[in-house]
């Protein structure tokens, strides 16, 4: 469908891609991986057109269609969101763009709002609906998963894993990349690795592929030097004149065995020592936090203590970063209290690090600004630690990657020792390795932390506690990010008692039809009476049977859609139905 062949990207004496070759083809859910600035972005703008390469082409059918979500993207201010993301396809049938930005989690009333009005992740979801409305062969996204809240992440695997094109997706968020894609490239100083396996497969492949590698050539090694040894010793000896000659040619045409080069840089991360606060490092009552004429959230009680690993976490635009404003002290609640506890000296890492850092300074005059006197000798090794080295130093903001203002964020942050520190989702653009290493740098911070995130797979095991954030409101979870998503799917069961299950029993393209409510509360409160909990049993699996016989009836339509099948819906219909089932099996499991 889409053949790379033999492509080459270079800037100066600096080779990005060396030759590269690699294919796309129908139904592909390919992850391209790699560190910040191996070239991942730059192959998915070269397939576009964005960028040319010094060599090699891209080679695809006329009639391809790609949709293309990349990193950072900007909307027409003054425009709706309908109207944003009906204008990219007006061929489109009526009600389908509506559809679609649904199910993305817009409400009716917010597809007037104007563009400019929504975060970061809600604009990447506008950017998504033009894509899905267009309906394209080829899906090339770039970092999806970067400003999604885990709901909204999860949500996207379940639509993509049911996508019928093909998919090119960079992502830092390994569980994701397991989720949707079932091969992954690797890109590595300049050369390309194709795995027919999943991200975690391919981990584990690789090691695989150069322990092989290293074994194989220190065993080669050991027999050229005794070739060379004897050559040496018998060179001049007429009776070993043949057997001389014969090893010489022998080393000759010897095949060379090399190791694939390996790029063994690394983030080095290790937080000061923190000074001791006092007890309770923040504490908010009844509080009420947003911006003028529009209240975030409110009625929120928050207690962090000193040493406590902390998440805030919840879809995008219900209040986390603005909590994290409050505590950093840049923005007044609207009411109740809110309190910094004892001696906090609190190291605060922004979200929006492209409206924080100036692009006008380089990577030496940010940190320089701003160090104290005493680390102005140290610069220059503060900056090694996070991958700045040699010329990279006078780089300009502008031309820095994500991940590299990332990573100049938290150094600038790291020139003061702090004893808590407030992070706004810090592994935003990071690759895997530089985020694992965060992670382990921050889980032996003996100082207080608090921590925006949507990745999972960073907060197991790193927080203790979590806040979420939710319809206005701010509530507590004990416990780590597993506990909480299995809670989520409890709570989520609760959500439904107070809304109307779908009617299992219609057929693909028909109206889901009213069902009765559930009451588990009332069922909760009488669990003792063992009618009852065997009437619920009998009703769970009632109702899991007709969803298992509706979902199997939906994928039959989905494997051969016809003109009139609205894939869309049922694909919404048949995730909606899916997760009434997962909830029903767990309560089922819990009633036996």
């Amino acid at each position: 469908m889409v053949s790379i062949n033999n492509l080459t990207v270079a800037f100066g004496s600096f080779t990005l891609l060396d030759n590269i070759n690699f294919h796309i083809s129908d139904g592909d859910k390919i992850g391209l991986v790699g560190k910040n600035g191996a070239g991942k972005s730059t192959i998915m703008k070269i397939i576009m057109g964005l960028e040319k390469p010094d060599s090699g082409r891209v080679e695809m059918p006329r009639e391809q269609t790609i949709g293309y979500l990349p990193q950072m993207m900007e909307h027409h201010r003054g425009k709706s969101v309908l109207d944003e993301v009906k204008g990219s396809c007006p061929e489109a049938a009526p009600g389908q763009a509506e559809k679609i930005l649904h199910g993305l989690g817009f409400l009716p009333d917010e597809l007037s709002r104007p563009t400019e009005t929504f975060s970061q992740g809600w604009n990447m979801r506008m950017e998504l609906a033009k894509i899905l409305l267009r309906k394209p062969g080829l899906l090339l996204l770039d970092e999806p998963t970067n400003h999604l809240d885990i709901e909204s992440i999860e949500w996207l695997e379940d639509y993509l894993k049911a996508y019928r094109g093909s998919i090119l997706v960079v992502s830092h968020d390994r569980k994701f990349l397991d989720g949707v894609t079932k091969r992954t490239v690797e890109i590595m100083l300049g050369h390309l690795y194709d795995y027919k396996v999943p991200y975690s497969q391919y981990v584990e492949l690789r090691k695989e592929r150069i322990a092989q590698q290293t074994a194989a050539y220190e065993n080669q090694q050991k027999m050229i030097a005794k070739t060379e040894d004897f050559i040496r010793t018998f060179r001049y000896k007429p009776t070993k004149s043949n057997q001389v000659q014969s090893r010489m040619k022998a080393l000759e045409k010897l095949e060379r065995i090399e190791i694939d080069e390996t790029d063994n840089t690394t983030l080095r991360v290790k937080f000061p020592p923190a000074s001791r606060t006092g007890d309770i490092v923040y504490k908010c009552e009844k509080m009420a936090a947003g911006y003028p004429g529009k209240q975030v959230f409110s009625d929120a009680d928050i207690e962090i203590k000193r040493g406590e690993k902390v998440a805030f976490v919840g879809r995008n635009g219900e209040g986390k970063t603005t909590m994290m404003r409050v505590i950093a002290g840049e923005l007044e609640p609207l009411g109740g209290l809110s309190k910094v506890g004892h001696n906090v000296n609190l190291g605060y890492y922004a979200q929006n690090q492209e409206d924080v850092l100036d692009d006008s300074e380089t990577v030496w005059s940010t940190v320089e600004r701003v160090a104290p006197a005493e680390m102005r000798t140290r610069l220059r090794d503060l900056l090694a630690q996070f991958l700045f080295r040699g010329d990279d130093i006078d780089k300009r903001v502008k031309v820095l990657s994500g991940g590299e203002r990332a990573r100049l964020g938290l150094a600038r942050m790291m020139l003061q020792s702090h004893n808590v520190l407030a992070l706004d989702e810090p592994t935003n653009h990071m690759d895997i390795r530089s985020k694992d290493i965060l992670k382990q740098a921050l889980k032996a911070f003996d100082g207080t932390m608090v921590v925006v995130s949507h990745d999972r797979d960073f907060l197991d095991g790193l927080v203790d506690k979590l806040y979420e954030f939710r319809g206005g409101r701010v509530k507590e979870h004990l416990g780590g990010v597993q506990d909480f998503l299995r809670k989520l799917k409890l709570e989520t069961l609760h959500d439904l008692e107070r809304s109307e299950a779908p009617n299992l029993s219609a057929l693909p393209g028909q109206a889901p039809a009213d069902s009765p409510k559930i009451s588990f509360e009332k069922l909760k409160a009488k669990s003792k009476e063992e009618k009852k909990i065997k009437n619920r049993i009998s009703f769970l699996e009632s109702e899991i049977a007709k969803g298992e016989k509706r979902m199997k009836a939906i994928e039959s339509v989905l494997a051969a859609p016809k003109a009139e099948d609205d894939i869309i819906e049922l694909t919404r219909e048949y995730l909606e139905i899916k997760r009434y089932v997962d909830a029903w099996t767990d309560e089922w499991g819990t009633l036996l």
